[in-house]
C-alpha cells in the first residue's frame, strides 16, 4: 500500500475510534463516567470539561457522584448537566452531586439500539466516502502519470479491502452495543 493509500486507512480507523467515543457516551443504565465526556461547565467564563473542575467517582453501580473542587461551581455543573442530553437530573446536596441511573425500560432501550444503529450507520457513510475521496486520488495521480492503470486498480483494490474491513468492524460495534443494552 503506497503512503498516499496510508492517510485514507488512518482517517477510516479515526472514524472507527469516534463512533467508540459516541458509544461510551450512551448510558446503559449503569453509571459509567464517560456519559459526561462532553459536558463542559462555564468555569470564569471558559467552557471547561466537567472532569477539569472536580472529582468524577462511581460509589455504587448506578450512581455518579461530582465532587467540585470549589463549592462555587455546584450551581454551574448541576446547570451544566440539565442542558446536557443525557436525560438525568443531578442531586444537589451543597457539597456535591449525585446522578442516579434509573433501570431502563424496554422502550428506552429500543431508542438506545436505534441511536446505536444511527451512530453506526453515520460511520459508515463516513468511510465510505473516505473511500471514494481515496479512490479519486488514485485517478488523479494516474492522470497526472504517477500512476499506471494497473497501479489504480490494484489501489482500488486495496482501498476496498481495507473499507470491507472497517465497515465490518462497525457493524461488530453496534451488534455488541446493541446486545449490551437490550440486555436486561
Amino acid at each position: 500500500m503506497t503512503e498516499e493509500l496510508k492517510i485514507y486507512k488512518e482517517k477510516m480507523q479515526k472514524t472507527v475510534d469516534g463512533l467508540a467515543e459516541n458509544f461510551q457516551s450512551i448510558r446503559a443504565g449503569r453509571a459509567n463516567p464517560h456519559v459526561l465526556d462532553k459536558i463542559k461547565v462555564d468555569y470564569y467564563g471558559t467552557p471547561t470539561p466537567i472532569q477539569q473542575v472536580g472529582n468524577i467517582s462511581v460509589p455504587e453501580a448506578r450512581i455518579i457522584l461530582i465532587q467540585p473542587w470549589e463549592k462555587g461551581l455546584i450551581k454551574e455543573i448541576e446547570k451544566a448537566i440539565n442542558l446536557s442530553d443525557i436525560g438525568i437530573n443531578p442531586t444537589n446536596d451543597g457539597i456535591s452531586i449525585r446522578l442516579v441511573f434509573p433501570e431502563l425500560n424496554q422502550e428506552r432501550r429500543q431508542d438506545l439500539a436505534k441511536q446505536i444503529k444511527k451512530y453506526g450507520e453515520e460511520a459508515k457513510v463516513a468511510i465510505r466516502n473516505i473511500r471514494r475521496d481515496a479512490n479519486d486520488k488514485t485517478k488523479k495521480l494516474e492522470k497526472s502519470g504517477d500512476f499506471t492503470e494497473d497501479d489504480v486498480k490494484q489501489a482500488d483494490k486495496d482501498v476496498q479491502k481495507f473499507t470491507d474491513e472497517f465497515i465490518k468492524t462497525v457493524d461488530n460495534m453496534v451488534d455488541a452495543k446493541t446486545k449490551d443494552i437490550m440486555t436486561v
